[in-house]
């Protein structure tokens, strides 16, 4: 008995040593496992991506700062009950580097109409009810003019969804959401000094001859010029003359990459984001929004929209498709809004591949100015930047078809 007290005592620290083997083997083994996880997951860097394709990425990373290229992927896994988890990666991610952000500020403007729609909650008022803007040729419906500006970019319909959100109520909305550096205080494609951008005017919806609802002209109370000069280039073409000096982009739009991703984000994941980012939008207006963001012009039913040479699927699609595939497969589906303006181009998109179960948000701005002369129509869009959007859409593609996955993403929400 003795012995083997003696014996049993001895054997304790074997036991131990040869459990922690046990434990330090079982832990390299679940490093391997994590480390195979890991590279399934794509653990790279969106730089060293680039630099192994030089056939498509060499112009650009010969020099990013002359290009202001700023990227921003990310990955979504989901759990068995489908719930999403994210993973992002940046490239030169900086909002204090300006960029122009164009047409891409329409999306947050056509959100913010619906949801201004529904915080109305005006009896008889909905997207689809007819709105008179005073000055303004003809009227429209709020979901019209948001149709207009997801599926071609039209720049009439954001001016009268910024005139029916008024510029204040629409850039505190914004502060609201969290969308940091983000500045929308001026029409599109209408040259109006800052006063004039401040102002909006009258807007009645009707019923036939059945007045609806009002809102009386408005005045933003808050100056929403950025605090500094921003300046860019070395000339400007005004009014037909060339002035030598840069441009000053204090007075313009800002929407940083970020910020642009984050919109995304929230449209597509309202559940999955704090409460603090959601649109208070309904789930018909979210269905609406995903029907256009990933429709196409000719079919839209929209009919001075129906020439497909004229507008063609990849249209509005930069990232994967260029902005000119006539076709874009039926099993790739693009929520996106694209801008280009000045020799900046940005898409900001979320891309599903339905029968293959990838899904990925990716944002990205390129500037493709050579001659750092604005107005002047000489950009490099077609020679480089549509190129770089392209071909970065596609490499991202590449990387999330090969990436394993434990559970299949439901699209249903979102294809239908």
């Amino acid at each position: 008995m003795s012995n083997s007290k003696r014996n049993w005592h001895r054997s304790v620290p074997i036991f131990n040593e040869c459990r922690k083997l046990r434990l330090l083997l079982l832990g390299v083994l679940l490093m391997g496992v994590t480390a195979c996880n890991e590279d399934d997951a794509w653990r790279g860097s969106l730089e060293e991506m680039m630099r192994s394709k030089p056939e498509h990425f060499a112009t650009v990373l010969a020099d990013p700062e002359k290009y202001r290229m700023q990227i921003l992927y990310t990955q979504i896994d989901r759990d068995a009950d489908n719930k999403p988890s994210f993973r992002s990666f940046g490239y030169r991610l900086n909002a204090d580097e300006y960029f122009y952000p164009a047409s891409t500020v329409k999306l947050p403007a056509a959100a913010l109409a619906l949801e201004k729609i529904n915080r109305l909650a005006v009896d008889g008022l909905d997207r689809d009810t007819e709105m008179r803007v005073a000055g303004a040729p003809d009227g429209k419906s709020v979901g019209r003019y948001v149709r207009e500006v997801l599926l071609v970019s039209d720049n009439d319909a954001f001016n009268r969804l910024y005139e029916f959100m008024t510029q204040q109520e629409l850039n505190e909305r914004l502060q609201q959401l969290g969308l940091q550096n983000t500045r929308i205080m001026h029409r599109l494609e209408i040259a109006l000094d800052v006063e004039a951008n401040r102002n909006t005017p009258a807007i009645v919806f009707v019923d036939g001859d059945e007045v609806v609802y009002e809102q009386d002209a408005a005045y933003s109370a808050v100056d929403y010029t950025a605090a500094e000069p921003v300046l860019l280039g070395k000339a400007e073409i005004v009014g037909g003359e060339r002035l030598e000096r840069p441009k000053d982009f204090a007075t313009k739009n800002a929407y940083p990459i970020q910020a642009q991703h984050d919109v995304i984000q929230a449209l597509m994941f309202p559940n999955d984001v704090d409460a603090s980012r959601r649109f208070e939008l309904s789930d018909e207006d979210y269905a609406f929004m995903y029907r256009n963001m990933s429709g196409y012009p000719a079919d839209s039913g929209i009919a001075e929209y129906a020439d497909a040479d004229r507008y063609p699927e990849g249209y509005v699609k930069f990232l994967m498709y260029g902005g000119n595939a006539q076709d874009v497969p039926d099993n790739i589906r693009i929520f996106n809004k694209v801008g280009d303006a000045y020799g900046f181009l940005t898409d900001a998109a979320y891309i599903v591949d339905v029968d293959n179960g990838v899904e990925f948000i990716l944002a990205a701005t390129i500037f493709t100015n050579a001659n750092q002369t604005f107005n002047d129509n000489d950009y490099e869009y077609d020679e480089i930047a549509l190129p770089f959007l392209r071909d970065l859409g596609n490499a991202i593609y590449e990387i999330e078809l090969n990436r394993e996955r434990t559970h299949k993403p439901d699209f249903s929400r979102v294809v239908r």
